[in-house]
């Protein structure tokens, strides 16, 4: 594997630090121990310096080049919370915390930035100012959207901005990125159902909403398979029905609950115009009335092309051309990286973690031999990103 000789040499260090994390791990924005923990790390590297408390919990270390005369700073971002799940690993470096888990493999992305933090504090081969921002709350929370808000890039002067996050199923070694939408806009929508409640026994005599949401839900099905193109990427999942108290009672209302992925913001209008436009007059054809209610989440993220194509040069020069993935398949999940992608030119890549069990289950774990892998593609990418001379 053509990693950096440096990075070899403190692996097991930085496998150390991932397998601590992964034993303590922390949700949302409660990361105070993980974040403590980065911050001590970065200053006992020597980065010139590290500020805390950027969007409640995040970190950013701040690394000086050799010199300033490009007077640009690039951004690299690994997020720190875990999930509310409990492990089944049988790990020895298991969660010691009941009900929480690092099912995503936060902790070797943060664990890979440290490292890559080590080795640029060390040798400095860069013209320019390397930002690493260790974010909190990736997990529903928000927290780069909570980051941005606080003033981290402008703060920071952070020109251009680039993520990484491990993949089940790609080998070890190999990374997969493409220009354009990478990973999906989050977005909730909750529909309420009014009919008229009455006994069981004479159902003539009611509007049964759960009759009402039961034939809606397959018609949802048809806004994707029946209203847009084929070749748009596009999911409508309900994911919660609720609804009644008693056996003997047809409810008054119920309520349906799904999310809607998108991976391109025109679809994501059109759907949610769609479903306000959809369901009352789908519940009116039975009598009842709905509404609905749309809450965007993580938007799209988006990598710009010039900067997935140069994201793309550099992992070719870590694995070799033929283990990267210029044109992976995106993915359906949503990522808060997103947010400081609408902001600043950069990309998200994709770095293999092998056979593993998928990303949040209380089996998966982050396999440690991806580690000189991910903080070789770092540190090259910010060598590169501001070259010395």
């Amino acid at each position: 594997m053509p990693v950096l000789n440096r990075v070899a040499e403190f692996q097991p260090e930085i496998v150390a630090w991932r397998r601590d994390l992964h034993a303590h791990p922390e949700v949302l924005f409660e990361v105070h121990r993980t974040a403590g923990i980065v911050a001590e790390k970065l200053r006992a590297f020597g980065c010139d310096a590290v500020v805390t408390g950027i969007g409640r919990t995040g970190v950013v270390g701040i690394i000086n080049g050799r010199s300033n005369a490009s007077g640009r700073t690039i951004g690299l971002r690994a997020d720190m919370d875990a999930l509310p799940v409990t492990e089944r690993t049988g790990a020895p470096h298991a969660s010691t915390i009941p009900g929480k888990m690092h099912a995503c493999g936060h902790d070797g992305h943060t664990a890979m930035l440290l490292g890559a933090a080590k080795y640029l504090a060390e040798t400095r081969n860069f013209d320019g100012r390397v930002a690493l921002i260790f974010q909190p709350a990736e997990e529903g929370g928000g927290g780069g959207k909570v980051m941005i808000e606080d003033g981290l890039l402008e703060r920071f002067g952070i020109a251009e901005v680039y993520g990484m996050h491990n993949w089940p199923g790609m080998p070890v070694g190999h990374f997969g990125i493409r220009a354009g939408g990478i990973m999906a806009a989050t977005d909730r929508f909750y529909i309420d159902i009014e009919g008229q409640g009455g006994h069981a026994a004479r159902p003539q005599q009611t509007i049964d909403p759960i009759i009402v949401a039961a034939q809606l839900i397959t018609a949802l099905q048809t806004i994707v398979s029946r209203n847009l193109d084929p070749l748009e990427s596009a999911v409508v999942s309900v994911t919660m029905l609720e609804a009644g108290e008693a056996d003997n009672v047809i409810s008054q209302t119920a309520r349906i609950t799904g999310t809607v992925r998108t991976l391109d913001g025109g679809v994501q209008d059109y759907i949610e115009r769609k479903l306000g436009e959809f369901v009352p007059q789908f519940a009116r054809s039975f009598g009842a009335r709905a509404g609905v209610r749309y809450v965007r989440g993580y938007p799209v993220t988006v990598n710009s092309e010039r900067e997935a194509e140069f994201a793309a040069e550099v992992a070719a020069e870590v694995a070799g051309a033929d283990r990267v993935d210029r044109d992976v398949a995106p993915s359906m999940g949503g990522e808060d990286f997103s947010f400081m992608l609408n902001e600043r030119p950069g990309a998200y890549i994709f770095i293999g973690n092998g056979d593993s069990t998928e990303l949040h289950t209380d089996t998966y774990d982050f396999n440690d031999e991806a580690i000189p892998v991910g903080v070789s593609y770092w540190a090259r990418l910010a060598e590169r990103a501001l070259p010395l001379g």
